[in-house]
């Protein structure tokens, strides 16, 4: 995978990140967002791994 993938996984990680921040500071904060938006990190989280295993079997 590309280092374009990887900037972008890593932007929307951040991105999603915030989110999770936002809504958990709400007053009343809406528990299937946060599950929500905690599954979508993680997801984002592996990808970013494999990403970087791929860029570093790549460069060897």
């Amino acid at each position: 995978m590309s280092n374009h993938l990887l900037n972008y996984l890593r932007r929307e990680h951040a991105r999603l990140e915030g989110e999770l921040a936002r809504e958990a500071a709400r007053p009343l904060p809406d528990q299937v967002l946060l599950a929500r938006l905690k599954k979508l990190k993680l997801a984002v989280k592996d990808q970013m791994a494999e990403a970087e295993r791929e860029s570093r079997q790549v460069a060897a």
